[in-house]
């Protein structure tokens, strides 16, 4: 028949915090009172972290300690004072929400201790949407936040974790479509420039025909009267002073070379 102290202790999970009172010491270890009618037992390698080369030297008889419960068995009820990891390897799986505190910043992410038996590590691009350059921007060592868990690597003892999976998305609103730009036309004030370059050949020519056109004859007395002062470069002058000094020379020059009759 089962016992209600025995109902008690079958009762009891793992990690379970209990108070107890050491009742007696060994080489091996320690037992624990801890109100249950199948004593505790500590193992001395679940007295602390650290080796422990004599029992005696953590704890001792009559001393309270606290403990959590490793196993439950039908004569006895393992103990450790090492307090449990709050997430095994085999419990920690992919989208669990887990809380913890900020432990190390890193320029490429943070390290975050949520219980398991390393730090999650949150890279920089998962702390929150939008882009940031380092980790501090985002947290501070020492803060505490919530994350998803977005891969577990047992082998190589790596948790990713992520922030931003659990913010909400950022809908952008629609911009409204640009209106169609009408096609610009051409300055028509300005002539010169809405003209192709056959049409400015064209005007060149055009120009070029209507300056005055010398003869050959007038071309010669031109060169003559340019050398007579020193010059040149041959200037145009309008058809109408060249013909007419053209025409004094030539008759200054008939007089002196044809007798006058009389």
């Amino acid at each position: 028949m089962t016992t209600p102290d025995s109902a008690l202790a079958v009762a009891l999970e793992p990690k379970t915090k209990l108070s107890g009172k050491i009742l007696k010491t060994t080489l091996a270890g320690a037992l624990v009172d801890i109100g249950q009618s199948v004593p505790g037992v500590i193992h001395i390698s679940q007295l602390q972290q650290e080796a422990v080369n004599k029992v005696e030297d953590v704890v001792k008889e009559g001393q309270t300690v606290e403990v959590w419960v490793r196993r439950v068995k039908k004569d006895r009820i393992e103990l450790t004072m090492i307090e449990p990891l709050g997430f095994e390897w085999k419990e920690i799986v992919p989208d669990m929400i887990v809380k913890g505190k900020v432990v190390r910043l890193e320029t490429y992410g943070a390290f975050v201790d949520f219980g398991a038996e390393r730090p999650g590590l949150i890279h920089v691009s998962e702390l929150t949407r939008g882009y940031v350059k380092t980790a501090s921007e985002v947290v501070k060592e020492g803060e505490e936040i919530e994350a998803k868990v977005l891969d577990v690597d047992r082998r190589k003892r790596q948790i990713r974790l992520s922030m931003k999976a659990l913010q909400p998305e950022v809908v952008e609103e629609a911009k409204p479509e640009r209106e169609d730009r009408k096609p610009r036309t051409p300055n028509t004030g300005d002539k010169r420039k809405s003209k192709t370059k056959k049409e400015e050949d064209f005007q060149m020519d055009v120009e070029v025909s209507n300056e005055p056109q010398f003869t050959a004859m007038q071309m010669a007395w031109q060169a003559a009267l340019e050398r007579s002062k020193g010059r040149g470069k041959i200037r145009s002058k309008s058809y109408k002073s060249a013909t007419e000094e053209q025409e004094k020379l030539f008759n200054r020059t008939l007089e002196k070379r044809v007798p006058t009759g009389g």
